[in-house]
């Protein structure tokens, strides 16, 4: 038996939805505003679903026994950044709201996670070609 681990972000995306940004966009829907924790500038790491599925195929047939790999196409986007996107699509507005507002995800979504995939891209020759997380968002239908 030879294992190994992929981590994935918080937002693994496609068509628009899913993840973290997912709930974001749930929650504007339902509150009729794209919020964003303190002053937005979290950055939050995403990969589209089909690069994640590229990965997984390029791991289980490369990588070592006992290694983890990073499934991280987009390092960090802030989190007004994607607000923006959202709230544009949905015509809502996009303002800081009090991180009271993601219930028990609120520490969560105020928090800054960078990731990185260089030695994951290095290793196994992984290269995302699919949609990044912002343009992804632009499938996001009022």
């Amino acid at each position: 038996v030879r294992s190994t681990a992929v981590r994935m972000p918080r937002t693994v995306h496609n068509q628009g939805t899913g993840g973290f940004a997912g709930l974001l966009t749930g929650i504007a829907r339902q509150t009729g505003v794209s919020g964003y924790p303190g002053d937005g500038a979290q950055r939050w790491p995403a990969v589209h679903a089909l690069d994640a599925a590229v990965l997984f195929r390029l791991a289980l047939e490369q990588a070592p026994a006992g290694t983890s790999w990073h499934a991280v196409a987009d390092e960090g986007d802030k989190v007004r950044d994607i607000a923006a996107v959202i709230g544009r699509r949905l015509g809502l507005p996009v303002e800081s709201v009090p991180s009271e507002t993601y219930g028990p995800l609120g520490p969560i979504f105020a928090t800054d996670q960078p990731s990185s995939s260089t030695h994951t891209r290095q290793a196994l020759g992984w290269e995302p070609k699919h949609p990044r997380l912002l343009e992804d968002l632009e499938n996001i239908q009022p």
